[in-house]
């Protein structure tokens, strides 16, 4: 057995597992993937249809590792044809989920969810929900993904926007108590511009 599953979340499709660690004098072993135990990939979580014919089978297609010094904040990153499988390689991350799938279609409230992964923990985060997660100790995060990098969507919105209400700690790390940001992420617009922009 590859993982053991978590308290689960209460947004559609987002599950948290902990990875099972070997571990003796010589150092460990960790298997973070298996595609017998993970099971097949539901095509309506990576932004297909349920017609097989018309799209590929849902599979991952590209691994990447990400490392963030502490106070690093990546996202609030969406995507809607993609479904991002997380596995925290050491560190602690907080992680914020953004449901938005019910924002686009009904223009209903998104819906939140925060938690702390530490080494060894896991995330399936499928598509339409966003992510980003703040680093608050060095973090090293392998991601497996279901489409190769597509600039197209690759989309994101703010990560303090105050209308979603994503309850970011405070950091002591940083001269002001804020995280560092890429540039992207710091111009991110809004998550109702976001969501004009996708359903004009």
């Amino acid at each position: 057995m590859t993982a053991v599953d978590s308290s689960p979340s209460t947004l559609a499709g987002v599950r948290y597992r902990r990875i099972v660690r070997h571990a003796d004098d010589r150092g460990s072993f960790r298997e973070l993937w298996r595609a017998s135990e993970f099971g097949s990939l539901d095509p309506r979580e990576t932004g297909g249809t349920l017609d097989v014919a018309a799209d590929r089978e849902p599979r991952f297609v590209q691994a990447n590792v990400s490392v963030s010094a502490p106070g690093v904040l990546r996202g609030l990153h969406y995507h809607r044809r993609q479904l991002d499988y997380w596995v925290v390689l050491s560190g602690r991350a907080f992680v914020a989920l953004v449901d938005v799938r019910a924002a686009i279609e009904t223009a209903g409230a998104p819906l939140v969810e925060t938690r702390e992964l530490a080494s060894d923990e896991s995330v399936v985060i499928p598509a339409g929900v966003a992510h980003g997660f703040l680093a608050l100790e060095r973090l090293e995060v392998l991601y497996l993904v279901t489409n190769e990098y597509d600039g197209g969507d690759e989309l994101g919105f703010a990560w303090n926007d105050p209308a979603v209400g994503v309850p970011w700690p405070t950091l002591s790390m940083t001269d002001d108590g804020r995280p560092v940001l890429s540039e992207r992420d710091r111009t991110n617009p809004a998550l109702e511009e976001l969501l004009a922009s996708l359903r004009g």
